[in-house]
């Protein structure tokens, strides 16, 4: 009759442990997931216009001051009226961690722009600002004035290397000019020259890695409880027993 007591406590406690671990790794999966939008999630840019009175910048993740939301809309503005260039600037919080933030830009792109044509004088840079990163998009007109190099370059070097410490405004206001002066016929100004080198920086763990690190210590601490509280549970019974 003990031993069946103890077994089944044993069972009982073994399975609520497991429950535990379920419900923590279920709440670690919905707070990685709860704020990532997808494309769908984006309203047409009609929608925007309706909302913003502009589609210039959309600023989903609210980083931006403003003072660069205004300084953006003119510059925008004013390109538009003379190259015929229109440029989006959309800066959201978090996107999935498994999709690249090109492939989320391209997406967004053809959902703006759907058909060769419409896309022809678009430019989108876009951020998410919580992992960092960066891509753009541009349309075939716009590819004759700036190559892929130049462009690759603004949104992995002009806009990412701030972007990486936060600073958001400074990342946006260099990617525009550059982007701005480019498209205007002028020499490009060039990618910005970094004081410390990546291999330096990269020795510091972002505030996603370290929360992450933090999860995974938890789990693996429950994991370890789940095996051995039912063992000395089993060891203690006995000795009373």
């Amino acid at each position: 009759m003990v031993k069946i007591v103890i077994n089944t406590v044993i069972k009982l406690f073994y399975r609520l442990s497991l429950g535990a671990i379920a419900l923590l790794l279920s709440f670690n999966l919905w707070t990685g997931n709860a704020l990532a939008l997808q494309v769908s999630d984006i309203p047409d840019l009609a929608e925007v216009k309706s909302l913003t009175e502009q589609t210039w910048v959309l600023d989903d993740s609210d980083v931006l001051s403003t003072s660069t939301k205004s300084a953006i809309v003119s510059k925008a503005e004013k390109l538009a009226e003379l190259t015929g260039i229109e440029v989006h600037v959309v800066e959201i919080r978090r996107i999935d961690l498994g999709q690249p933030a090109s492939e989320f830009a391209a997406e967004l792109f053809d959902k703006w722009f759907p058909t060769e044509a419409e896309k022809a004088n678009q430019v989108l840079l876009f951020m998410a600002t919580e992992d960092h990163r960066t891509a753009i998009q541009v349309g075939s007109k716009v590819k004759e004035i700036l190559p892929d190099t130049i462009a690759n370059s603004i949104a992995n070097e002009t806009m990412l290397y701030p972007a990486r410490n936060s600073s958001y405004n400074q990342s946006v206001n260099e990617g525009f000019a550059r982007l701005e002066a480019v498209l205007k016929g002028n020499p490009d100004p060039g990618a910005p020259l970094l004081v410390v080198e990546e291999t330096e920086t990269s020795n510091y763990a972002t505030k996603e890695e370290t929360e992450a690190s933090s999860s995974n210590v938890v789990v693996i601490i429950l994991l370890i409880l789940a095996t051995l509280l039912p063992m000395a549970t089993y060891y203690w019974l006995q000795s009373q027993s």
